[in-house]
């Protein structure tokens, strides 16, 4: 099972917002954007302080996706 982070890059083009500017309103580091951006594990605080910032949760910025899955379905 992967995890994707496509929602969120999505939520902040709605929002008008980029990387940088979620970086610096919700006090993650540039290490925890490059991880999300490789589709890798952040900590629960991390995605937390996302969530906060944008007003959302969690399941509003990450899905977990089967490997056998065909993400275009």
């Amino acid at each position: 099972m992967t995890i994707s982070y496509d929602k969120l890059w999505k939520l902040l083009i709605d929002k008008k917002m980029n990387r940088t500017d979620l970086k610096d309103a919700s006090g993650i580091s540039f290490n925890v954007l490059a991880k999300m951006g490789k589709n890798e594990f952040v900590s629960m605080e991390s995605l937390h302080k996302i969530c906060l910032t944008l007003k959302c949760d969690v399941g509003d910025i990450m899905e977990f996706i089967d490997e056998g899955e065909n993400e275009s379905s």
